[in-house]
C-alpha cells in the first residue's frame, strides 16, 4: 500500500478510491486529458516536481468541485475552512461551490457570461458545449513553496461548440493567470486567490459582443 496521501496520488487514484454515489452524475470519464492534452501542453515537470505536484492537486480540485456533490468527501482540501476568490473580490466557501458551481463562482461578474443565470449543471454544459474536446489546465511555473504557493497557469480548449449562441470557429482559446494557495502541513487546500481577466477569455468567444442581460 502506498504510504503517499490520497489526494497526492492523482486524480485517477481519487476517482477510484471514491464510492459511486459521491458522484452527481456518475463516475467522471477523463480519457481525453490522458490523450489529447499532452500533446497540447506547453510545459512538461519532472515527476515528483513541486510543479508536478501543484498541478496534480489542483486536478484533483477540478474534479471534486465539478463531480462530487458533497464537500466533506473532498480530500483536496480542508473542506470546513476552505475559501476561495478572484482578483481581490468576495470570498466564497466549499459549499458556496458546491451549491453555485465553480464557473460561476471563478468568472465573478462579466459582461460575456450569465453570472447567477446558470444552475450547477448548467454552466457546466455551457463550458463543456463550447469545448466538446476538452478544456484543459496547466501549471506553467511555480514561484513560491508551501505553505504559500504562488504559481502561474493556462488553460485552454478548441472553440469546436456553441457558446451561448456564438457559433464555434475551431480556434484554440487560451487563458493565462496567476494563483495563490494556502495549503496545511498535509498540502491540503485551506485557501486559493485566482488573478486573471475573464474578459479576455470569454471575449474570444463572443467575438467581443457582450450577451445582452
Amino acid at each position: 500500500m502506498s504510504e503517499t496521501p490520497l489526494w497526492l496520488q492523482g486524480r485517477s487514484a481519487v476517482i477510484e478510491a471514491a464510492d459511486p454515489s459521491e458522484f452527481r452524475h456518475g463516475t467522471p470519464d477523463y480519457h481525453l486529458s490522458h490523450t489529447v492534452m499532452p500533446g497540447q501542453r506547453t510545459t512538461e515537470h519532472a515527476p515528483g516536481s513541486l510543479e508536478a505536484i501543484v498541478e496534480s492537486i489542483v486536478q484533483v480540485f477540478e474534479m471534486e468541485v465539478s463531480h462530487k456533490h458533497d464537500p466533506a468527501t473532498w480530500v483536496s482540501m480542508v473542506s470546513e475552512k476552505f475559501r476561495t476568490n478572484v482578483n481581490g473580490g468576495g470570498w466564497a466557501s466549499a459549499k458556496d461551490i458546491a451549491e453555485q458551481g465553480s464557473y460561476n463562482v471563478l468568472i465573478g461578474d462579466s459582461p460575456f457570461y450569465r453570472v447567477g443565470k446558470e444552475s450547477f449543471d448548467s454552466q457546466h454544459d455551457v463550458f463543456h458545449g463550447a469545448f466538446p474536446n476538452g478544456f484543459y489546465w496547466e501549471v506553467l511555473q511555480v514561484l513560491s513553496p508551501p505553505p504559500v504557493v504562488a504559481f502561474k497557469w493556462r488553460h485552454w480548449g478548441a472553440f469546436d461548440g456553441e457558446y451561448h449562441g456564438f457559433q464555434p470557429n475551431g480556434k484554440t482559446i487560451e487563458m493565462f493567470g496567476m494563483s495563490v494557495a494556502k495549503v496545511d502541513d498535509d498540502l491540503k487546500l485551506l485557501e486559493v486567490e485566482h488573478y486573471y481577466d475573464p474578459n479576455a477569455f470569454l471575449g474570444k468567444l463572443t467575438g467581443g459582443c457582450p450577451i445582452a442581460h
